[in-house]
Order: structure tokens, then sequence, then C-alpha cells
């Protein structure tokens, strides 16, 4: 895609409409964006308005009609105790702008059906992760309007007394460069590193066409390694410098003690820390090196020995790990950042034996991940069982007799079946329940679609990527709330996102292309946002766009992976009637 192309792509999908309150609205709710040609496509209608049963689907320049049909049968969505009946214009395949009308109901937001229906999206997605570099000025020519001066450095980090060693004692300085800052905040961490770059990789080798065929205006674009491979790398490149080579161990996190004011990363200067070795940052660091050295391993002129090298780091994070199976992490006295703590480790063990046994070819690590009988399931960052299993299943081709394709396929088909059940049976045509509205609950629909993809691409059977299309559609505007969650995309996106630098940098809008976390029931922030009251405690309408909400409203790049991973999917697999997908 040209630069210029993705910046106007961008400007399109800013505000059409002002903002509505954070309240379950009757309007007709639907993908702000659109759709491609051969997509399911559906629109959500609440049924205590005034409409009649019949719609419309009007050219939006001419108001010519383009299809019609009838809604759906109401039912009850437990998330927001809402009615709504469905209207399927999935039959709707030629390009053009359109908007939906009802009688009796406002028309929809204009949206679009055309081929690259997401390529914007999946670009914009990705390079937020180029917003959050750390250690880098982001230049006007790259940055545009958000170009920044350059922030931590980080190459002279303190060792914090929870990481200190014989080699390193307290306060020996350190340079770990690069990374990307984890969230909202400007700290680093390894665990949530880990799932972040495994899913974009995972993209890579699932879609390479889509990423091969990106222009982002990244600094390191145009020397045939796709952008993303080299933006993987900036993080990469950060967590290599995260592992003692003098045993192998990896640091959890590079933090300061407390979390920075709303500033810019140049202005927030505080001394940063390596924090505490643990069994959980050495195994998603092991995990992530070993599928990294064989993403990398055909770029060696680009990334000279990186894959042999990384492999390497692999290999000793596991043999750490294997010494130190309970190395929990404990959040120091004297830290208040993020924890990412987690005692249950068997899911990320069977990840790294995976990641290294798909590497290495060698049985012992298939043994070592059977060993631990983790099933296949919506991956989060401190359950990581389901990436075993879809990398598994991306690559049983290539597998040693050890493993069992058909137990492979049977489990992951398993786990996806119950999503798809869901999915049939949801007033909402949507995967989520009630107990899914977490913190960070935009990221579950969304890896939730990741393991519909999986199963669509083991089995072929439709109903399983339009399942994950209605995830996709679900945070782009399908929801009670009518809204988008993507900064930048859509008629109605998020304005005040919990990130420090779209709130510090002075520009009215936000970064674009990140996933606010969304609707959270716990709001663990309400005493912190007195002056903006979430609006029920409904799990779907738990949400304030208010930058005081971290609990519903901050950004994480575990929570923007899955996002550049389903819009390339979609993009790459939702295939006209009659072509391949």
């Amino acid at each position: 895609m040209q630069r210029g192309l993705l910046t106007s792509l961008l400007l399109l999908c800013l505000p059409l409409l002002a903002h509505a309150g954070d309240a379950a609205v009757a309007v007709i709710q639907l993908n702000q964006i659109g759709y491609l040609p051969a997509a399911h496509k559906l629109a959500a209608v609440p049924t205590d308005a005034d409409a009649e049963a019949r719609f419309v689907v009007e050219d939006a320049a001419t108001g010519e009609p383009a299809f019609a049909g009838e809604l759906g049968a109401a039912a009850t969505w437990p998330p927001s105790n809402q009615r709504v009946r469905i209207a399927d214009f999935s039959a709707l395949e030629t390009p053009g702008r359109y908007r939906l009308r009802i009688r009796g109901l406002p028309p929809s937001d204009e949206f679009v059906v055309g081929d690259d229906a997401y390529a914007a999206l999946a670009a914009a997605s990705l390079k937020a992760f180029y917003f959050n570099r750390a250690s880098m000025a982001l230049e006007p020519r790259y940055a545009g309007r958000f170009a920044r001066a350059a922030g931590h450095p980080d190459n002279r980090v303190r060792v914090h007394a929870s990481a200190a060693s014989e080699a390193r004692p307290e306060g020996t300085l350190l340079s770990a460069p690069k990374g990307w800052y984890d969230a909202g905040d400007y700290n680093k961490y390894i665990v949530n590193s880990g799932i972040s770059t495994w899913t974009l990789l995972a993209a890579w080798e699932a879609f390479p066409q889509v990423f091969a065929a990106q222009d982002l205006g990244i600094p390191e674009g145009g020397d045939g390694a796709a952008d993303l491979l080299h933006e993987a790398w900036w993080n990469l490149a950060w967590m290599l410098d995260m592992q003692d080579s003098a045993d192998g161990g990896v640091y959890h996190k590079l933090t300061t003690l407390q979390f920075a004011g709303m500033v810019m990363p140049a202005d927030a200067r505080a001394p940063r820390y390596v924090v505490q070795k643990s069994t959980a940052a050495a195994l998603n660091f092991a995990a992530v090196m070993a599928q990294a050295s064989r993403v990398y391993a055909p770029f060696d002129a680009q990334f000279p020995g990186a894959s042999q090298r990384m492999l390497l780091a692999a290999r000793a994070a596991w043999a750490w790990a294997q010494s130190y199976p309970q190395a929990f992490y404990r959040q120091p006295a004297d830290v208040a950042t993020g924890t990412y703590g987690d005692d249950r480790l068997d899911d990320e063990f069977a990840w790294a034996a995976t990641e290294l046994y798909i590497a290495t070819g060698e049985d012992a690590f298939h043994d070592a991940f059977a060993k631990r009988r983790v099933k296949a399931g919506v991956a989060s960052w401190s359950s990581v069982g389901g990436l075993a299993w879809i990398s598994l299943a991306a690559h049983r081709e290539r597998l040693t007799p050890r493993a069992s394709r058909a137990e492979i396929e049977r489990e992951v088909e398993s786990a996806a079946a119950a999503l798809l059940r869901q999915w049939q049976g949801s007033a909402y045509r949507l995967a989520m329940r009630e107990e899914d509205f977490v913190w960070g609950s935009n990221a579950m629909a969304l890896n939730q679609a990741m393991l519909l993809v999986e199963a669509y691409r083991l089995n072929g059977k439709r109903d399983y990527l339009d399942a994950a299309q209605s995830q996709l559609d679900y945070v782009l505007g399908r929801n009670p709330l009518a809204r988008s969650y993507i900064t930048g995309f859509g008629a109605r996106p998020p304005m005040h996102v919990h990130h420090r630098v779209s709130e510090a940098d002075g520009i009215v809008d936000p970064v674009p292309g990140w996933l606010a976390g969304g609707p959270n029931p716990r709001q663990q922030d309400a005493k912190d946002c007195s002056g903006h009251p979430y609006p029920s405690k409904m799990p779907a309408l738990s949400y304030i766009d208010a930058v005081c909400s971290y609990a519903s409203n901050e950004v994480a790049i575990n929570w923007n992976a899955p996002l550049v991973y389903v819009a390339a999917a979609l993009q790459a697999l939702t295939a006209r009637q009659g072509d391949d997908p």
C-alpha cells in the first residue's frame, strides 16, 4: 500500500457523526467501516424501537434501494439485557457505499462494501505498534502529526534488588533499549510482549500475502522484508536484551518504580529498572524466540544471524525454566507498576515446548508439551495454552510422527465448535457471553475470532469464518453502544483512550489504530472516574470513553495484536463465492 493511500484511508475513517452517550441506544447497529463483498453481513436492531420488520439497504449517494429483507425474530442478549432483531444482507456483494434503513428509525451509519474493506484497518492496527516504540524519535515523515521526541533510551537501566545476582549486583547498569510501551503507560513487560509478538508473527505465517503488500511508512521499510517483520524485530531486539546471558534467565519487566504521569515519553525521566527473573517470563521468551527463529530464517540478509541467535536464546531460557519451575513473580514493595503475575504455568510450559518442537523437530519437546495436558481454548496473556494448539494446527504437516495430526485437528475444532454454538445461539450473533466481559473484553472477542479462523483454516466450514466476522463487527459498531472501539475508525470511535501519548500530545484525535479495552463490569477505576460515571453495570454496557478509565478504555499491545490478525485473516480468507479462499 502506498503511504499516501494509508493516510487518506485513515482520514476517511474519522468520525462522521457527533458522539453518542455511552448508554444503549435504539439505533441500527452494524460494522461502521463495512464489509468485503463475500462477507457475512449482519446488523442488530433493538426491538423496543418503533420500527417495521422490513429493512432496505440503499445506495448512500442516490438513495436507490440495493437490497431488501425481513428482520429475524426478536431475542434477548443477556450481556446487555437488550432485545434485538438481526438484519442479514449477506447477499449484497456489489461494491459501493451504503446505509441501511428501517421505517421508524434513523438510517444506519454509512458503510462500504469493497475488496479492500479492511486493508486500512489491518495497516493502522499494525502501525499502532510503531507509534508505541520506545527509545526512538518518531519523525514527521513517518509519524505525520503524531511525530514526537524520543523517550526512554533504556541504555542505563538499573538492576533492582529483586533481580540482583552475584554477576549483576543491585544497581548494576544494563542496556535494554527498543521494545514497545506495553499499553497506556511507558513500561515494558516480557509476559505481555510474549503473546503480542507471537500473535503478530503468527499472522505473518498465516497470511503473508496481506503483509507483503503493506507499506506502513516506517523507517526500516523497503528492504525486501515485510514491515511487520521489522516492527516485530523492534520488540524482539529488546526482549533479547532482557535475558541474562550468564544463566539464561529473563527479567520479568523493565519499569519505573511508579507509573509516570500523563506526559510525553521524553518528559518521563524517572530511573528505570529490570525487576526479578521469573519462570513465566523465561517461558514466554522461549516460546516467542523459538517461533521467531523459524520466521526470520529466510531473512538472514535483512536480520543477519538473528534466527540462530534467537533459537539459542530460546533453548537457554527453557533450560533456566527447568531449573526454576516455580520462580513466580512477586511484586517488590517499592514497585507499583503492572504485575502480570501468574502462578499456573502448565500452559506456559506447554506453549514454549510446542514452539521449540516446531522450530527444532526434537521429539523431547513434543513430549514436554504432551506431559502438561493443556487443552485448546481462547488465549489471553495469562492463559496461553491455546497458542500452542494453534501453532501445532498451523504447522501440522511439518511435525514429526510423534505428533497426532488427528488429535490436533480434533482439539482445535472442538474448542472452536463451542464458540460456534455460542455464536449460533446468540441474539446478537456473537460468541461473547456475560463472563467474557473482563478487563480487555474487546481482545477477548478478537482472540475468540482467532480460534474460529484457525478452525476454518482446518476444515473450510464457512460458519467458522462468518462467526469470526461477527467478532470484528462487534468491535466496529455492532454492539449495544453503537460505537466503534478502534481509534480513528468508524462513525463514533473512542476519543479519550487511556494512553499517555494520546492524552499529552496536544492533538485532539488519539493515535489511530488502537483498540480500546472495552466494556468491563468490574469497573476497577470507578473511583478514579467519579466525574465520568459508568452508564450501567450490565456487562456489555459497562464502558466510558474517558481517559480516566483504565479499566475500560486503555489500549494495550496484546489487545491490538489479535486485531491485526483478524483484520488480515478476513481480508485474506473472505473470497467471493466460487473463488478459492
